[in-house]
């Protein structure tokens, strides 16, 4: 007897059943059908992905999945594409390059003591990436800055989790290099609580990201008394780079209907001197609500 199977892949819904009792199909008068069972259906909520698929129209490609003009970028001044698209050999697939040029960039042609290249959702993204008060969201991503990554004593954000209206101009979280004396540069995961209390809630060390991939797995619940859970681990062997977990964080903000997510590089030009023309190199955006999974 043979057996045929039947998958389907929908938006946001992995469909997979098998249809038993269907025999020979070369023999018509042969076929029988049985009545499938609930163990026949298996059905997975899966996140929305962002991924990189070769150089060219890369502005569009975000835009199709994160909503509205999802980029922020100095282009208007320095007049080149600031997010592009490269094959990477290390993880053998195409990625996104974030680039920021300490002495021809700035903020959208509109702050001049800082640089933007960032990514984002907010309020013309699609209901699903916009996280509301009481859900539960899981991003995942991967990153890796260069060997010879400069870090500032100022801010430089790869990362910000910040409310989309109301009281949105300090981020929640964000993932910040730091300049260190004598080679000693920091990773900094800073928590901003609703009374702008700024805390870094985790330091470790910022030479073992340098030159290598990393994946990150940050689960928020959002609210006042929230949940936090970030795991970041070298992709060529899992070595564990970061991890902290909280189980009553302030993630919420006076006003806001919506939290949401920033990627790229985003710096203070207050000790320019600290910088470099740097290339960051970003792949694999996964946003999942609820009891949704990444892929």
């Amino acid at each position: 007897m043979k057996v045929k199977c039947l998958s389907l892949l929908l938006t946001g819904v992995i469909f997979s059943s098998c249809e038993r009792g269907i025999q020979n199909s070369e023999n018509p008068a042969s076929l029988q059908l049985t009545t499938k069972t609930t163990s026949d259906i298996s059905i997975l909520a899966v996140g929305v992905t962002l991924n990189a698929d070769g150089p060219g129209s890369t502005y569009s490609l975000l835009n199709s999945v994160l909503g509205g003009t999802a980029y922020e970028v100095p282009d208007c001044g320095h007049a080149q594409n600031h997010i592009s698209e490269v094959f990477d050999s290390a993880l053998n697939t195409n990625v996104f390059v974030f680039s920021a040029h300490v002495v021809l960039d700035d903020d959208r042609c509109v702050a001049t003591d800082r640089q933007r290249t960032e990514i984002k959702t907010y309020g013309s993204s699609p209901a699903n990436l916009k996280a509301s008060n009481g859900e539960t969201v899981t991003y995942r991503w991967k990153f890796k800055i260069d060997a010879g990554f400069k870090a500032s004593s100022s801010f430089t954000h790869l990362h910000q989790i910040k409310a989309g209206d109301g009281d949105a101009d300090a981020p929640l979280i964000t993932i910040t290099p730091r300049y260190g004396a004598n080679n000693t540069d920091k990773m900094e995961l800073i928590h901003v609580n609703s009374s702008g209390t700024t805390t870094k809630v985790k330091i470790v060390n910022l030479a073992p990201f340098k030159g290598n991939w990393v994946q990150v797995v940050e689960t928020i619940k959002f609210g006042s008394s929230g949940t936090y859970n970030i795991a970041i681990n070298k992709v060529s062997d899992g070595t564990s780079l970061m991890s902290y977990s909280n189980s009553n964080m302030d993630l919420w903000r006076t006003g806001t209907t919506f939290c949401r997510p920033k990627w790229g590089i985003y710096r203070s030009l207050n000790n320019p001197s600290q910088l470099r023309d740097e290339d960051v190199r970003f792949a694999n955006f996964c946003i999942a609500e609820g009891s949704a999974t990444c892929p």
